[in-house]
């Protein structure tokens, strides 16, 4: 589905980093926890969020 925008656990703002990660991740062939760093999500419970999204809405969309 949509990111969430902010962290299930502590709260803090994840959706705006999102673009980036992916930005990071497909376009500068950076591993997802060079990304992480270069973002500064320290947090596991945030990184969790970042790590584990799965864009679903695709898929929805065409069942609609």
């Amino acid at each position: 589905m949509i990111i969430p925008i902010r962290c299930f656990s502590c709260g803090q703002l994840v959706a705006d980093k999102y673009d980036q990660y992916l930005k990071l991740i497909n376009e500068d062939k950076k591993t997802p926890n060079e990304a992480l760093d270069s973002l500064g999500v320290k947090k596991y419970c945030c990184r969790r969020m970042l790590l584990s999204h799965v864009e679903s809405i695709d898929e929805i969309m065409r069942y609609n």
